[in-house]
């Protein structure tokens, strides 16, 4: 059987000299001379643009039984009859001409790591490598809800490492929130546990936290629930958050999935009513490694791009293969943008004519949550001392910088100026007093006022007093005068 050339159904082709009703059909010549006297004649222009010709299959044409012809035409088919590559520029377009208004964001830990948050699979820095300390049985072993049980530590090490003290969220994420105050966000499904989506001020019902979250916390023993800055706090003293319920003791564990735990019913019911009316599907620093947030790709037909350092279209895994989930990325439909989160986002508002409102929600932003953080620092230091002064029943010191608490540490050594001027008054009576015992036994008051002046005192009295030598020298002229008398 003949090769069936692309584009052309099986039963276009017909073994050469019969019909498919087994009619003898006319030999080569005679049918190209019949061609050419029932159709019309037409300017030729294939010599002005070869590479616009497009072979053409017609009733006796040979090239139909002749595979290295078939190849020959279809290589001279031009790019503008395949189906051409999809661009940034492209997706840009169909957001300002209004043909996206229905946009999916997937995020992963990549769109967190400009906050200072480590991704978790990096060689080195990433989380995974972090904990090499523990022993762990695998890196994974601390999503294992059956190891937490036994060892929580570790969990909690990493905890501390994805709730920095002060979190403010990236640029990537203030992109999804300004997809959101135009209207075009229809949801943002992410991985991450680190509530920055909600520290960017996007709104709850526009989040589905495929994998949990740390608003809350309920112990393992007695399913009491706990607020995240309880936890929070606890975690950041490197305290292991125990129950506070009676005769509890049972581990507190924030609401994050483990690997074997079930998703949140709101990640299946958000898929289920989101992903047919989705127009664009934007996918920002995930390795698409983990199923079922990952097929969520494969179950979208729109337009879609990624933004990532790798391409993630290549990650399907055997899960994914059993699913009959492609794992062939579709240029036309596709865009991949080797790149960090942040800096994709910019490239796509610059395209959107968005850069200098995303840069001037960026920096407004930071500076509030700036604020923030630092009366929230300032009250908790000051709320911890007043307790420890309170219990010590001493007066608190000054809280208002480290030049406040090095002139309160020079006041300490130097005296008191205050207390001088209260010993004065004594000085002046002391003075008082012997002023009048010198007066009445006729003698000067020495000099109380430095240690000069006492250096001076103490001379005086080792040397015989010029005063007390002139009263004697008359009884010893009075002496000597009555022997010469005698």
């Amino acid at each position: 059987m003949e090769p069936v050339a692309p584009g052309m159904k099986k039963e276009e082709t017909q073994p050469t000299g019969s019909d498919g009703d087994g009619e003898q059909q006319p030999n080569k010549s005679q049918s190209k001379q019949a061609d050419r006297q029932s159709e019309p004649a037409e300017p030729s222009h294939a010599d002005e643009h070869p590479e616009r010709t497009v072979p053409v299959q017609t009733k006796g044409d040979s090239a139909g039984s002749d595979p290295a012809l078939l190849e020959k035409k279809v290589e001279e088919m031009t790019l503008e009859e395949k189906p051409a590559e999809l661009t940034l520029e492209a997706i840009a377009a169909s957001i300002k001409e209004g043909k996206a208004k229905n946009i999916i964001v997937m995020t992963g830990a990549g769109i967190s790591t400009a906050a200072g948050i480590p991704d978790f699979r990096s060689p080195g820095t990433g989380l995974y490598d972090q904990l090499g300390s523990y022993n762990l049985p695998s890196p994974t072993s601390v999503f294992e809800l059956d190891y937490f049980m036994e060892h929580p530590e570790p969990f909690f090490h990493l905890t501390k490492q994805l709730w920095p003290a002060s979190l403010k969220p990236t640029v990537a994420h203030y992109f999804i929130k300004l997809l959101h105050d135009k209207g075009l966000l229809l949801r943002c499904f992410t991985q991450n546990i680190d509530t920055l989506d909600h520290v960017a001020g996007l709104p709850a019902d526009k989040i589905v936290e495929a994998h949990g979250t740390f608003a809350t916390s309920h112990c393992l023993k007695c399913q009491e629930q706990y607020s995240q800055d309880w936890v929070k706090e606890k975690v950041h003293s490197d305290e292991l958050p125990v129950c506070e319920k009676e005769n509890c003791g049972g581990v507190v564990k924030p609401d994050v999935v483990f690997f074997g735990e079930r998703l949140p019913s709101r990640f299946f019911s958000m898929v289920d009513e989101d992903l047919p009316i989705c127009d664009l599907l934007i996918v920002m620093g995930t390795s698409l490694k983990v199923q079922p947030f990952a097929s969520i790709v494969n179950r979208v037909t729109c337009q879609k791009l990624y933004i990532n350092l790798e391409d993630p279209r290549h990650q399907m895994d055997f899960l994914s293969l059993m699913m009959g989930l492609s794992s062939e990325p579709d240029n036309s439909k596709e865009v991949f943008l080797q790149d960090t989160c942040d800096d994709g986002c910019q490239k796509l508002a610059n395209l959107l004519g968005w850069r200098d409102q995303l840069r001037k929600m960026f920096k407004d932003e930071h500076k509030i949550l700036e604020d923030k953080l630092a009366k929230a620092t300032s009250s908790a230091i000051k709320g911890k001392v007043s307790k420890i002064q309170a219990s010590s029943g001493k007066v608190p010191g000054n809280l208002d910088g480290a030049k406040s608490q090095q002139e309160d540490k020079k006041l300490k050594k130097t005296p008191d100026s205050s207390h001088a001027k209260k010993c004065t008054p004594k000085r002046d009576a002391i003075k008082g007093k012997v002023s009048k015992t010198q007066a009445s036994s006729g003698k000067v008051p020495g000099n109380l006022d430095g240690a000069k002046s006492k250096q001076e005192d103490k001379k005086l009295k080792e040397t015989p007093d010029s005063s007390g030598a002139k009263k004697c020298t008359p009884k010893r002229d009075d002496g000597k005068g009555a022997k010469r008398d005698g």
